[in-house]
């Protein structure tokens, strides 16, 4: 039988497809809670949130406040990394009732005898928790409810907001009823707001011809830490397979000296918790973490769970790869394209419970043995979600800071499961957004539905396996434009380098978002000292970012009108609004653009609004609703904060 309760507690948000999966912040992070709650008949309700971190042992709670139409809030902050649960308790609160009550009488002119007597039993029955000088205030009620000599005073105390906030304070929660319990993921800071910098370790050599090495790539590292960036990603590190190796473009048969693709990994030199050795030994790449570190940048491995055709696995546990009639094994394919250097893993193997383990073996041993804390995931998509789900969970539980990039450029059902799955980023659609409507409607989206409560993006202009048909022309102001709108839309951006501030741009073919001469197939000699404009901009952008608390957020977000289709305007604002900024960019790459701006009415504060551009330095102030903005090509945005 149902336990007997009057109160009804529904549409509880944040939670996500009713509680399944968990929500996520970062440490010190508020949580507002909302709820509908009530009951039958005219009785005065009252509920609450109650919260609790997974390794503390109270629930702390937090009163909730009426909204309009039964809808109830309430806020709690997450100060601690690791799972909190929280939950909404409601109950009918017969003494604040009883108060409401009694004050309507005694406004309609009724005597209050009976009623005082009555009082008097609920003050009695919150003597027990009061403080002493809260005692002493009741027991002096209690004696004006029971005397009829003192009336007078009892009305006066019967309606006090003194009395009132005692029962508000110590309820009695009789007939309580609570919701289902929901839970929160809360991370470090890092989840939200990160700057990524991602190129080959082999293409650090500063002499031609010659494969790069992990010591070359710690000459790099100021160079990565005085653009701003400060998670540095780098394709697979490890051994990479002669068998049915990748040339260049992608070439079925390699040729001799084809250094062959990262991604097809494993050889008779070793396997996943092995590194390359051209590159390096592990204490070599260790040497590489621990200085990238001492300059503020966290190194990001490629977590790719495939194996080249001669990688030990296959030797050693030929189970857990799908064998065909013939003897072969399916190589991996994504129809047209063909990876013959790559074996995907079989993960309904019957052998399913090794593989697992063996696989977060491979995940805990770079975090063990390498400090890494960082890992960008190549595919999860193709892997399933709840193994997924196991892995990282796993992990967590024993390193709380590893934080998980997922590259799933897919259908976006997919892409929000491994989110919900536990990722803690995810890469996304800003690559093929390029108009003003396409890039409000995907922020929007990302922004202000469900999404906002488990999908942390993260924007990518380019990566090696795309290279956008907008960067293809080679235009600065294309690059500039797209670098400015991921990093000040999004709190997470990465770029593929120095390809793209070096503007490389040829496809291989017309109608193909792939790069010519793909440096996944072959070394680069890259001038490492080369400046330019892009790559003094983004060092610009990146230093504002970590400036404006406002742009290490993504979710407050509010987009301005503008009376022009190619001038996109919006407003950033931190959680406490100390912290204010407006971005207004062209999105016309060849031609000058003018246009009025609205300001949001969370700006328009109907005085004078001072602002300066953190680019160019300059100060304005703007006294209108509608301001007037123009915007060259050669430098297509602002970036204002708000004085």
């Amino acid at each position: 039988m149902q336990n007997q309760t009057r109160i009804v507690i529904k549409n509880i948000l944040p939670q996500i497809d009713c509680g399944a999966y968990f929500i996520k912040r970062i440490v010190g992070q508020a949580i507002t809670v909302t709820a509908d709650v009530f009951s039958d008949g005219h009785d005065v309700v009252e509920c609450c949130v109650k919260f609790k971190h997974e390794s503390d042992k109270e629930w702390q709670e937090v009163r909730m406040i009426p909204k309009e139409n039964d809808e109830w809030f309430a806020d709690f902050k997450v100060e601690k990394q690791g799972f909190y649960t929280y939950f909404v308790e409601g109950w009918v609160d017969y003494a604040l009732n009883w108060q409401h009550g009694t004050e309507r009488k005694i406004q309609d002119n009724q005597h209050v005898n009976s009623e005082l007597l009555e009082g008097a039993e609920y003050v009695k029955s919150v003597l027990k928790f009061a403080d002493a000088s809260e005692k002493e205030y009741l027991e002096k009620v209690a004696a004006y409810f029971t005397n009829e000599s003192d009336y007078d005073k009892a009305i006066q105390e019967a309606t006090s907001s003194e009395l009132h906030q005692i029962f508000k304070k110590y309820p009695i929660r009789f007939l309580e009823n609570k919701s289902l319990e929901l839970k929160v993921y809360v991370d470090r800071k890092k989840a939200l707001f990160s700057t990524w910098y991602e190129f080959f370790p082999r293409s650090a050599s500063a002499e031609e011809g010659k494969h790069g090495t992990f010591k070359d790539c710690e000459r790099l590292l100021p160079r990565v830490a005085s653009m701003g960036f400060d998670t540095l990603y780098f394709p697979p590190i490890h051994p990479i397979g002669e068998v049915n190796r990748k040339g260049k473009n992608n070439a079925t048969n390699a040729q001799p000296g084809d250094v062959g693709s990262p991604w097809g990994i494993g050889s008779q030199y070793g396997g996943h918790k092995s590194t390359h050795l051209e590159l390096g030994s592990i204490d070599d790449f260790k040497s590489l973490v621990k200085k990238a570190k001492d300059l503020g940048i966290e190194v990001a491995m490629d977590y790719a769970l495939q194996a080249a055709p001669d990688h030990p696995y296959v030797k050693d546990f030929p189970q857990w790869f799908k064998w065909r009639p013939d003897g072969t094994v399916q190589y991996a394919e994504n129809p047209p394209k063909k990876y013959q250097d790559i074996l995907p893993i079989y993960f309904e193997s019957g052998d399913w419970k090794n593989l697992w383990k063996e696989l977060l073996d491979v995940a805990l041993f770079w975090i063990e043995e390498c400090d890494i804390k960082i890992y960008r995931v190549d595919n999860p998509h193709t892997k399933p979600f709840f193994f997924w789900g196991w892995l990282i969970a796993e992990i967590k539980k024993k390193h709380p800071d590893v934080l998980f990039l997922a590259e799933a450029f897919t259908r976006p059902k997919i892409m929000n499961e491994l989110a919900k799955q536990g990722f803690t980023q995810s890469y996304t659609y800003f690559t093929w957004r390029n108009s003003k409507k396409e890039l409000t409607e995907y922020v929007e989206e990302l922004t202000q539905t469900e999404q906002k409560e488990f999908y942390r993006p993260n924007f990518w202009p380019n990566t090696p396996d795309i290279n956008p048909f907008a960067l293809q022309s080679g235009n600065e102001s294309i690059h500039l434009q797209k670098y400015f709108l991921a990093a000040t839309l999004s709190s997470s951006v990465g770029i593929y380098g120095p390809v793209f501030e070096y503007r490389i741009c040829a496809p291989m073919a017309p109608g193909k978002e792939e790069y010519l001469d793909s440096e996944k197939y072959e070394c680069y000699k890259w001038d490492w000292d080369k400046q330019n404009k892009i790559t003094t901009l983004i060092t610009r952008i990146n230093t504002i970012r970590k400036e404006q608390i406002s742009l290490q957020q993504t979710n407050n977000i509010v987009f301005c009108d503008t009376n022009n289709d190619q001038v996109l305007a919006y407003y950033k604002f931190d959680d406490d609004k100390q912290n204010e900024t407006l971005m207004i960019v062209n999105l016309d790459a060849f031609n000058k653009s003018q246009a009025m701006v609205k300001l949001p009415k969370e700006l328009w504060r109907g005085i004078p609004i001072e602002i300066t551009d953190l680019i160019t330095g300059n100060t304005y102030v703007w006294n209108k609703e509608w301001n007037f903005v123009e915007l060259s090509s050669e430098l297509p945005f602002h970036l204002f904060k708000i004085n």
